[in-house]
């Protein structure tokens, strides 16, 4: 089941107080790298954590576009009416850039040591569930509320400030009762892999369902999200490459309508971190909107018969087919790689004037300008990788299944993407290099992308040659 929700790419922080350094770091190259949220654990009671609001407005005050929430604040230590007004005041200063994630508690001990209550789980979810009233009382204009629970009460206390925002309250839920309850009352569910595997997700997912429609809402209302961890190699669940981890994210945000994902990231090792949004994320996006545009259902069956069309002929020069979207995508990283080496041209200039000059405000000119063409190239490095992601493993087994005939050509340019990226990697290679060059010396830049031109193009014309004419008429999206 897809709900249709846009899909939302975070990242999950361990505020361990002897690397607050490393912490806020990661949250201000998370906004760099171009995902949505960071997200931070709420332990009161661990004295080796970072307070969570206190972290999180620091988040907000060093970012601009990064939406920031608990994952998941802890009721029984955090005061639903002192929570209302704590989030609702940081979304006015953030200009609107924070949700709730909330949870009923649990290490009842700690809690308890630290002046909390001690709830059965029963009791637990009650709480919860006046909990959410309270906020959403003291978060709408009007009457003062009164409430009267077993555990919060509002007896006159006055609503506001208000949220900038329609604030999401996300629940950290799994057993049925808080199922139920995110169902019946809650904007989000926000459950984590190590306490709910992903082929739990769809009966999880129903009662989530049922408890909505039984409250007359739509299943839609909730939106669910994911907290994730893995590696980069090894088998299993998001263990392997990143067109695995592609693979089964897409397959979860279609199949099982997971629209969020927060990743579980090390704050001082950020590798993992990087290869999820600049290699997983656009990958996922692009592949999930592609099956939603056509999906699966749609797809021509191996067995039909379909005539054979040159390039060139009529049915190859369709206006607005896949295969000339697939020009237009093509078309666009020639125009990029145009002015990734116009600029290491530029960057060529700029050195041989450093060296006459030795002007040390040019040599930090310099200095910039080499940072530029490091973020850019690095940026068009990432964009043809994730096109030959989606490639890979979206569009070629389509076109293996609606026309085996094109085997030998997919094959083809299977092995070219290899060679496409071993001449990516030269290409990095060559970039750590001139960065950390105190001579600035660009003629082993110049090489490299004069390597990826040539591979690149030739990669490019061969495969508009063989599949523009196939996708044009099987329309099986790219």
């Amino acid at each position: 089941m897809d709900y249709g929700h846009e899909l939302h790419f975070g990242v999950f922080l361990t505020p361990v107080a002897d690397r607050a350094e490393d912490v806020v770091t990661a949250a201000l190259e998370a906004e760099v790298l171009g995902l949505d949220s960071v997200s931070i654990q709420d332990h009161p009671y661990q004295p080796a954590f970072l307070d969570t609001w206190t972290l999180l407005t620091h988040i907000a005050t060093r970012t601009e576009r990064l939406t920031v929430f608990p994952n998941v604040a802890n009721l029984p230590l955090r005061p639903p009416s002192v929570l209302a007004r704590s989030v609702a005041s940081l979304d006015i200063l953030s200009n609107g850039r924070v949700e709730l994630g909330l949870g009923a508690g649990a290490f009842w001990d700690a809690i308890e040591a630290l002046g909390g209550p001690r709830r059965t789980p029963g009791e637990a979810v009650d709480a919860l569930a006046e909990a959410i009233a309270v906020v959403r009382a003291l978060w709408t204009p009007g009457r003062t509320p009164r409430l009267d629970g077993a555990h919060y009460r509002l007896h006159g206390a006055k609503p506001g400030p208000f949220p900038v925002h329609d604030v999401g309250i996300w629940l950290g839920a799994y057993k049925r009762r808080m199922l139920e309850l995110t169902g019946r009352a809650a904007d989000g569910w926000l459950p984590s892999l190590g306490y709910a595997a992903p082929e739990e997700l769809a009966a999880m997912n129903a009662t989530i369902d049922r408890a909505a429609e039984d409250a007359g809402r739509s299943p839609s209302d909730v939106r669910r999200l994911y907290n994730v961890h893995g590696r980069f190699a090894g088998d299993g669940f998001l263990q392997g490459p990143p067109s695995v981890w592609v693979e089964q994210l897409a397959g979860l945000a279609l199949d099982e309508g997971v629209s969020g994902f927060v990743l579980a990231a090390d704050v001082s090792d950020r590798t993992d971190l990087h290869r999820f949004a600049e290699e997983v994320v656009p990958a996922v996006r692009e592949l999930v909107e592609a099956e939603r545009v056509t999906p699966g259902a749609a797809r021509p069956e191996p067995a039909v018969t379909l005539p054979e069309v040159t390039p060139g002929s009529s049915a190859s020069s369709g206006r607005g087919g896949d295969g000339d979207h697939l020009v237009a995508i093509h078309d666009h990283l020639r125009q990029e790689l145009a002015q990734v080496q116009d600029l290491v041209e530029q960057v060529g200039r700029g050195a041989l004037d450093v060296a006459a000059a030795r002007s040390m405000i040019n040599t930090m000119t310099i200095r910039q300008n080499t940072w530029t063409l490091g973020t850019y190239c690095e940026s068009y490095c990432r964009v043809v990788t994730t096109h030959h992601t989606i490639e890979d493993a979206s569009m070629f087994p389509r076109l293996r299944r609606a026309d085996p005939s094109l085997g030998p050509v997919v094959d083809r340019l299977e092995r070219e993407h290899h060679d496409v990226a071993a001449v990516l990697e030269d290409v990095d290679r060559a970039l750590v290099k001139l960065v950390g060059d105190p001579a600035h010396d660009v003629e082993p830049v110049r090489a490299a992308v004069g390597s990826l031109r040539d591979v690149l193009l030739a990669h490019l014309a061969y495969e508009e040659e063989q599949l523009v004419g196939p996708l044009n008429r099987l329309s099986i999206g790219i």
